[in-house]
């Protein structure tokens, strides 16, 4: 009678790295940074997305338009700008930059009254919707923004744009944010 050999648990514990390597991978390949659903169909908001995160965002969301919050001078170096252009370019996406300018003031990351209007007049042109507007993390200038189409294009009310804002964020909303959100209905 042949004794069986006791098996080494390395193989197994190989195997599963392996595995769990190739489902984060998976995962963080087919996953947007900070990707929010503020309104099906209509808006949309995320960090920088990259790679087949444009693709999945035309494929299953159906992005007209992709709206970037950041100045040339933070993208002007970096390769997702000339691969965000080029991707626009070649699916038929529309591209508006509304830079909020952060040079100055990195506290300061709240929309003047020029970059209000001209989102507000980009999310009334049906033929853009459903748009996805970004920033490099997808938090503060965005949920910003976002807090000026709620307010003033959808009526939510002080209450509801603050944690609106808060769950994009996914942090508490500062005193500054909901300052500058309340002056948003006034």
């Amino acid at each position: 009678m042949r004794k069986k050999k006791k098996q080494s648990p390395v193989g197994l514990i190989i195997i599963v790295l392996i595995v769990a390597a190739a489902v984060i991978l998976l995962v963080r390949h087919f996953h947007i940074k900070n990707f929010h659903i503020v309104e099906p169909d209509i808006l949309y908001v995320s960090g920088q997305p990259r790679g087949m995160d444009y693709t999945r965002l035309l494929y299953k969301y159906h992005i007209a338009t992709i709206i970037n919050v950041r100045l040339p001078s933070e993208h002007r170096e970096e390769n997702w700008y000339n691969e965000e252009i080029t991707w626009v370019r070649n699916n038929g996406v529309k591209y508006f930059e509304l830079p909020i300018d952060r040079s100055i003031n990195r506290a300061n990351y709240f929309p003047d009254q020029a970059t209000q209007k001209e989102f507000l007049k980009i999310m009334a042109d049906k033929t853009n919707l459903p748009v996805l507007l970004h920033g490099s993390s997808g938090r503060k200038r965005v949920s910003m923004l976002t807090a000026v189409w709620a307010v003033k294009a959808q009526g939510y009310t002080v209450a509801e744009a603050i944690e609106l804002v808060r769950s994009i964020k996914e942090r508490p909303v500062l005193e500054a944010e909901k300052d500058f959100i309340d002056s948003l209905v006034e």
